[in-house]
């Protein structure tokens, strides 16, 4: 999945996690988002090796029958606590994080509830959750950019939807959401054998089900760890040409106030909301430079 990394097991409770981890030095997580795999760090991972670190891309709760909940629980701050067991796991006391889509989300939520565990915070794509649905209730474009989050809440129909599907609804959204890029052929074929294994699909929808649902056991925890204000330095990224999540709503959810510790917003031209993918080299470097002005350069004088 991604050349030159070993595959290891990360344990949290009674889930375990397939996790690619390159490298060795400061530990950054990097986790994927929807609809997709830890093969979207295939690029990243082994310039972050590179440059002294421990790159660790890890497979999401419910994304492989082995970490799909018996409670079903795909709440943020279920998904959160993942975050801090995979540190745990991993021998480590603190990581730097880098998401994108969902991944940003957990990351954004992980970053609350443990700012001591979280070095850093580099969220791709997707904006601050909470300041997201602040902005989301007024924002007519943004709406009709999330038409997918309201057929998500379908049930029956979206479950019957992407059982039928060949993997064309799923290749649409890489398109619709990057317009004018042409995913890899391997990335969309890691994405398609994901989504087939038994579960995934209805993991998938769980998330914005889940994140929708206000009498879910867990939706007063998820919302106050969304609410409180970040204590960690945040970097986010964000594509103009993303029809996934617009730039200017982008940023609009990331307000100041939210970050105790700082953030810096930047728009990408020529990039939509896969950007790790379609500039990678570009990713790469900004996140090396962000890393090194939280942590130093890894790497030991020769």
């Amino acid at each position: 999945m991604i050349d030159g990394a070993n595959r290891l097991t990360l344990k949290a409770g009674d889930l375990a996690f397939t996790a690619y981890t390159l490298g060795q030095g400061p530990l950054v997580l990097c986790l994927h988002g929807f609809p997709d795999t830890p093969a979207t760090w295939r690029w990243l991972l082994p310039d972050l090796a590179a440059a002294g670190y421990r790159a660790v891309a890890v497979t999401l709760r419910g994304y492989e029958p082995s970490s799909q909940p018996a409670d079903g629980d795909y709440s943020l701050a279920a998904l959160s606590q993942d975050v801090i067991a995979w540190i745990d796991a991993l021998g480590e006391t603190r990581a730097h994080l880098i998401g994108h889509d969902w991944g940003s989300s957990i990351c954004h939520i992980a970053a609350a509830r443990a700012p001591d565990r979280i070095a850093s915070l580099a969220a791709l794509a997707v904006p601050h959750p909470g300041g997201f649905g602040s902005a989301l209730a007024g924002d007519f474009d943004q709406l009709a950019r999330s038409w997918y989050i309201f057929l998500f809440q379908q049930r029956g129909l979206a479950e019957m939807l992407l059982e039928a599907d060949d993997g064309s609804l799923l290749d649409h959204l890489w398109r619709r959401w990057s317009p004018g890029w042409t995913p890899p052929r391997d990335a969309l074929s890691e994405m398609q054998r994901a989504f087939a294994r038994p579960g995934v699909r209805d993991a998938a929808l769980a998330y914005y089900r889940t994140s929708f649902d206000a009498a879910h056991p867990r939706a007063a925890e998820s919302a106050a760890l969304s609410a409180t204000p970040r204590q960690v330095p945040t970097l986010g990224l964000c594509g103009v040409r993303d029809g996934c999540i617009g730039p200017d709503t982008f940023a609009a959810s990331m307000p100041e106030a939210l970050f105790r510790a700082g953030r810096v917003v930047e728009r990408w031209p020529d990039a939509g909301h896969f950007l790790h993918l379609e500039q990678p080299e570009r990713t790469a470097a900004r996140g090396v430079e962000w890393l090194a002005i939280h942590c130093g350069d890894p790497r030991p004088s020769l």
